[in-house]
């Protein structure tokens, strides 16, 4: 996420809430995107140092746990840019011209100067941003797919240029020998029966044997997964989408809740605010009177009730709200009774992080050093690839 401010209730149940589910799944890498806050905010930086411990107290209060994924400041591996430095090398223009938030950005910011390589290049920041840990799967939106495609595709040609080194059959032949014992029969006829019949399932158990194996070193690990499938080394393998869910968080005018809209609630807000605000947030135009049957579909708080919400209460809403048999503030109160509950948890478990601000230091200085020793890994091998440094 990029640092800019206090997060929000659409921040969190649009992204947030999914991480807290996926970091006791999967590896997780999470960072504060500071350097992509400089794509549209580059000319006032005054406050980017509080935004970025302000995001993290937000991650760490509503669950993220630094024990189980890695939290980390994206300025702080520099490896990030030197990635996106080489890939910068290899991609054509025209994919960064072509990415959908490219002009609707330009359009949606025409009051700021994004005419800015920065502006135009962060996609492929992005893809260094992913690549750089060789994930599996990228968590995103639907909104999102694109970005991850691009990222797929600058792998691919990276792949394509510099996965083919020289007498690459010889040495993937010395490292299956490497592999050691029954690994090497094993490997072999997984291996054949991937290309002759394309069996896929041999294909997942030679990947496994391969990646199971600690006798061998990363670059003839490498070799041998691109030996399965032919005569290339994957080095930035390409990353699948994980769609996950996105729920409409309505603002409190209707619209999508954004900053930009000025329609937030904080979700360290003061729970009298928060209470007020809703009280007043818009609902069906047509239910004008009391007496005025309304719509639930029509109604950004039925949005809400969907998230916060049980079946029950749900129901009751939407009946009541149909047959006029209920009023506006009244189908709110449930709702605001939960949120109040959510924000104030949050704001309890924020104070332990404000109180105690090296707690926060030790976050970065520890997460960030995880990161690093993740990504000098593969920055070893891209430069490898490159000629950048001898074998």
């Amino acid at each position: 996420m990029r640092p800019t401010g206090l997060l929000h209730l659409g921040n969190y149940h649009g992204a947030l809430r999914n991480w807290l589910e996926l970091q006791y799944r999967y590896e997780c890498y999470f960072f504060v995107a500071d350097w992509h806050a400089l794509t549209t905010g580059y000319d006032d930086t005054a406050g980017l140092q509080s935004a970025i411990r302000e995001m993290l107290i937000d991650w760490l209060a509503a669950g993220l746990n630094p024990g189980v994924s890695t939290i980390f400041v994206q300025s702080q591996v520099p490896e990030h840019a030197e990635l996106h430095l080489l890939l910068s090398m290899i991609t054509p223009l025209g994919w960064l011209e072509r990415v959908p938030t490219y002009k609707d950005q330009q359009e949606q910011l025409k009051e700021k100067d994004l005419a800015t390589y920065g502006f135009l290049g962060y996609p492929l920041l992005q893809s260094a941003d992913i690549l750089l840990y060789r994930p599996s799967f990228v968590p995103v939106g639907e909104d999102q797919v694109a970005h991850v495609e691009i990222t797929r595709e600058v792998a691919r040609r990276f792949n394509y240029l510099y996965g083919r080194e020289p007498d690459f059959e010889t040495k993937a032949e010395k490292a299956v020998k490497e592999l050691g014992g029954r690994n090497i029969t094993t490997y072999r006829q997984l291996r054949k029966q991937f290309q002759e019949s394309g069996d896929a399932q041999a294909l997942e158990r030679a990947r496994a044997l391969v990646n199971g194996n600690a006798r061998i070193t990363m670059a003839d690990r490498e070799r041998l997964l691109g030996y399965l499938e032919g005569s290339n080394v994957s080095i930035l393998p390409e990353p699948q989408v994980l769609l996950t869910a996105s729920p409409k968080v309505p603002g409190l005018d209707g619209r999508k809740m954004s900053k930009s809209y000025g329609n937030t609630i904080g979700l360290r807000e003061d729970p009298d605010s928060v209470t007020r605000k809703l009280k007043t947030m818009q609902t069906d135009p047509a239910r004008v009177r009391r007496t005025d049957p309304g719509d639930p579909d029509k109604c950004p708080v039925f949005d809400l009730h969907r998230i916060y919400s049980d079946d029950a209460t749900r129901s009751w809403s939407a009946n009541g709200c149909r047959t006029a048999g209920i009023g506006c503030l009244e189908c709110k109160k449930p709702l605001i009774d939960k949120v109040v509950a959510e924000i104030s948890g949050i704001r309890e478990r924020a104070r332990e992080f404000q109180e105690n601000p090296e707690l926060i230091n030790n976050l970065i200085a520890e997460g960030s050093e995880k990161a690093r020793d993740t990504a000098r890994q593969t920055l070893d091998d891209v430069r490898r690839a490159m000629h950048l440094r001898a074998e």
